[in-house]
């Protein structure tokens, strides 16, 4: 977490010369971040984006449409696109992540001020030019479960019989997704949302937004990869974003919500396989058994039957969540 070269001069020509640079923060990305603290103008975040791996343009439009629409994204305060530097309004570290880990009576009030936010975000119009959560999105996604987890756990698996699985179970969803398309942040859970000073919800990591099905970022929020929620309080939470929305068909709301579920706990396990295969990330590991719990669930849903019947074929019950305990 050593600064890079480019940190002070991008920082004088915002205005910020002279500014301690502290580390922060890294993510599954190749993006890091680093508290700025000037003596006079207060706290501020760096974002290093290399522009070999990372456009930082999206997430300025993301950020800029959020806050055109009312919503909290970190207000940009200096930009170098060349060097993929970033300077952010700091929101603090009241991350909803760690604050219910250490108190979890907060926890329905903040889950309903979550959902809250959603339903609004539901509610705006799309960004100009957003590209759609499609098949093609879809598929490249779940792909990385044969690609990545099954040789790291020598696995033969049916790779055709994969995609015609998802393929029959998923046209209804990606006709209504075509419909009605909402913005989709894709990573809305505990550790991308923080607590704001002066109240309501800051959003984090939505460089990666598409116009996709409302059920994605509520499923992403209350099927969380790092912590456990439990399931009363999804169902409870479910219920408030349908009867919020006024939904009429809950019971096909609720089959979109499983196979989005699905595709994205079978997404999230490939990329916590690729993590650490390919960048000795290993410590996204020990929370691969949680992601398979979830994912049991939601392929108990019949409307992934055709899904179910491939996992139970192909992968068989040592090499999903067991595979994983303990390391």
């Amino acid at each position: 977490m050593i600064p890079p070269p480019a940190a002070p001069d991008f920082l004088a020509e915002s205005g910020w010369g002279g500014a301690e640079i502290l580390p922060l923060a890294g993510d599954a990305s190749f993006r890091r971040y680093f508290r700025v603290e000037h003596p006079e103008l207060g706290r501020a975040v760096l974002m290093d984006a290399p522009p070999e791996h990372e456009d930082v343009r999206p997430f300025i439009a993301i950020a800029e449409h959020l806050d055109a629409q009312g919503l909290r994204a970190p207000r940009i305060l200096g930009r170098d696109l060349e060097k993929g530097l970033l300077l952010l309004e700091d929101f603090g570290d009241d991350r909803v992540g760690p604050v219910l880990a250490d108190d979890r009576s907060r926890e329905r009030a903040i889950y309903e001020a979550a959902v809250d936010t959603l339903v609004d975000l539901v509610r705006r119009p799309l960004p100009d030019d957003l590209p759609p959560y499609d098949e093609a999105a879809l598929k490249r996604e779940v792909m990385l479960f044969p690609e990545w987890y099954a040789p790291a756990l020598e696995l033969e698996v049916d790779v055709d019989g994969f995609v015609a699985a998802w393929q029959a179970s998923w046209g209804g969803l990606l006709e209504r997704t075509a419909d009605k398309p909402v913005l989709v942040l894709r990573d809305y859970h505990a550790d991308n949302l923080m607590l704001l000073a002066e109240g309501g919800l800051g959003l984090l990591d939505f460089q990666d937004a598409l116009a996709g099905h409302a059920a994605y970022d509520l499923v992403s929020l209350l099927q969380d990869a790092r912590r456990d929620v439990d399931p009363a309080l999804e169902r409870a939470m479910l219920d408030r974003f349908i009867d919020a929305l006024e939904i009429a068909d809950r019971e096909e709301f609720e089959a979109d919500y499983a196979l989005l579920g699905a595709q994205r706990n079978v997404k999230i396990l490939g990329i916590f396989t690729r993590l650490w295969k390919r960048d000795g990330k290993d410590h996204y590991l020990a929370l691969q058994p949680r992601v398979w719990g979830l994912l049991e669930r939601d392929l108990a849903h019949p409307a992934l039957a055709q899904v179910k019947a491939w996992f139970d074929d192909n992968v068989p019950i040592e090499k999903r969540a067991a595979a994983w305990e303990g390391r």
